[in-house]
């Protein structure tokens, strides 16, 4: 049987965790006391052996000892915190600040958190979804079947026909978000995806979207377009200019396509906006009856919105690039000034 003077006990645990230089060694101690195959516990499992009076005055002396050691560990790591603190401030101070920092985070990363911050503000939590994917989700749930023309829109890359494959957008997560929980709900996502694309000034094999879904009881393309113009006004500011134009997606209907005036011209054509003055930023609508009951959603009773953002065109026109070819290549041309806000 353990001897049990808490007293006794109590100092030596006290004069051990004192000495712990680190957390691993108040993890040791822990274990020691307080662990499965630890002091107390040993206790603890002896007292069911002793007479009725000596259990219970056992027992009680078993937790005021279990409870004292606790929250002696418990302050020498807030003690330890404290120090390694200390040292990380003293060591800032004794740097040389003359040495300017070299580097910033990338244009689409800045985006991101920016579109991120917003849409948390309005509700919205954030997801995420694997880049490769199936047939399934980036296309049947979608309501793109086999022999849908839409399919003749994307130059998918496959890895093995014709289930597998790079996903060609974003709406991918949306069909698996909508599968794995119940409405409502309100959520956005930020990937990669990939098409077999002829790459230039405004088109890549690889480009980013920023994915968005709402399914509620009642909503509206009055919703829809009240999102889009708080979130340019928000990323663009308030003299932006923006149009919608119908637009057909599968996925959604009716579907539309929000336009901003090109940046780099204010609309009087050039080669980034290929000569009409506007550039496409998304595409969005109504989802498609079809997309909820696929998911197992009773189209009677929600509804819902979807939208995806071409992402680095919005980064494009954030930051005054003329070039996609830009955000995923090697050159050090554009270095961010930050109080110019331009690249």
């Amino acid at each position: 049987m353990v001897n049990l003077d808490p007293e006794a006990l109590k100092k030596e645990a006290e004069n051990e965790i004192n000495q712990a230089a680190n957390p691993f060694e108040l993890g040791e101690i822990y274990r020691k006391y307080l662990g499965s195959k630890g002091v107390v516990r040993m206790i603890l499992k002896e007292i069911g052996s002793l007479p009725n009076e000596e259990r219970k005055k056992r027992g009680l002396l078993a937790k005021e000892l279990q409870e004292s050691i606790k929250k002696l560990i418990g302050n020498r790591e807030n003690q330890l915190k404290v120090t390694a603190g200390d040292v990380a401030k003293k060591e800032e101070e004794t740097l040389d600040f003359a040495i300017p920092k070299i580097g910033h985070l990338h244009p689409l990363t800045q985006t991101v958190r920016m579109l991120n911050q917003l849409f948390i503000e309005m509700g919205y939590s954030l997801v995420d979804g694997p880049e490769i994917e199936t047939d399934e989700f980036c296309f049947r749930r979608l309501n793109v079947p086999l022999d849908h023309p839409a399919r003749d829109m994307q130059d998918t890359i496959y890895i093995e026909e014709p289930d597998f494959l790079l996903r060609t957008q974003a709406s991918s997560i949306e069909a698996r978000i909508l599968a794995a929980y119940q409405p409502p709900l309100k959520v956005v996502c930020a990937g990669r995806v990939y098409r077999n694309e002829k790459v230039n000034k405004s088109n890549h094999f690889i480009f980013h979207h920023y994915q968005g879904v709402v399914v509620l009881e009642r909503i509206s393309l009055k919703d829809l377009f009240g999102t889009f113009t708080y979130l340019f006004k928000k990323m663009y500011g308030p003299e932006v200019i923006v149009r919608y134009r119908n637009k057909y997606y599968p996925e959604v209907e009716p579907g539309v396509g929000p336009d901003m005036q090109c940046f780099n011209c204010q609309g009087k054509g050039c080669s980034l906006c290929k000569g009409v003055g506007w550039i496409e930023m998304a595409g969005a609508g109504i989802i498609h009856p079809n997309v909820l009951e696929m998911a197992g959603i009773d189209s009677q009773r929600w509804m819902g919105f979807a939208f995806g953002l071409g992402l680095d065109r919005w980064v494009m026109t954030k930051y005054k690039i003329t070039d996609i070819r830009t955000l995923l290549g090697g050159s050090v041309g554009y270095r961010y000034y930050e109080n110019e806000n331009t690249l």
